[in-house]
């Protein structure tokens, strides 16, 4: 959305089901340890995609379905809206973490969430165990955050606002926490992170003057980002206690 209007280029529905058919009965689905769904080009698509991830829990039940439901962001959405309504109605209730914008979490919500206060009772409520909500309202001021929220804490990771962002972080930030998930890092260490890795990345970027994320050239950001970024602790609506 970010290079203007473009053909899209959606493959039939029974090829696209046909395909994802194809890694189900895959040998080696077994040694799958996590699936990462973003943009769907038709609804129809989030079937498939949720009978892709049953076969794989179903032969290996710990494995991660983090759905970024990719539909949105503050110019509207960018996807037919029954394609949105799948990713909200068919997928989102599966997933084991969800990573949405806070224009997907008010779109999917029904309603403005114009403060922390609203986006946390927003995700509490999508589905998901953990939420990872990204263009989150900040405490810093000229700044912005993720919010991560899982059934026992509420964490805020915040940088410096930087404008007219490249396309492709949310995106980024999904694949790059799953990869620390999966690494085997806790959830605050996971969101500290991530949130540096791509922060850098972003800043380098707009250093730069670039209108495209080069995750080739600042890959050690990637491993081993060296950004600071404020990390805090909110209190839980479902907790008497701060996380």
């Amino acid at each position: 959305p970010g290079h203007g209007r473009a053909t899209r280029i959606v493959p039939p529905l029974d090829q696209f089901k046909a395909l994802l058919a194809d890694l189900e009965r895959a040998p080696w689905l077994g040694e799958v340890g996590a699936v990462l769904s973003g943009y769907l080009g038709e609804a129809g698509q989030a079937e498939a995609v949720a009978s892709l991830v049953a076969a794989v829990k179903a032969r290996t039940p710990d494995a991660v379905y983090i759905c970024d439901p990719v539909m949105g962001d503050s110019g509207g959405l960018y996807v037919p809206e029954p394609t949105a309504i799948a990713m909200r109605d068919r997928l989102m209730p599966i997933a084991d973490i969800a990573t949405p914008n806070r224009y997907e979490l008010e779109w999917m919500a029904g309603a403005p969430l114009p403060d922390l206060k609203s986006v946390i009772a927003a995700a509490l409520h999508a589905g998901p165990s953990t939420m990872l909500v990204t263009s989150a309202p900040s405490m810093m001021t000229g700044g912005t955050g993720n919010l991560l929220l899982d059934g026992s804490q509420a964490l805020l990771a915040e940088h410096r606002l930087i404008d007219k962002p490249p396309n492709g972080l949310g995106d980024l930030t999904a694949a790059v926490y799953l990869a620390r998930i999966l690494s085997g890092q806790p959830a605050i260490k996971a969101l500290q992170s991530t949130t540096a890795a791509v922060y850098e990345i972003l800043a380098r970027t707009a250093k730069r003057g670039g209108d495209e994320l080069q995750l080739e050239t600042d890959a050690p950001s990637l491993s081993h980002p060296m950004a600071m970024v404020q990390l805090r602790h909110l209190t839980h609506p479902g907790r008497d206690r701060r996380a």
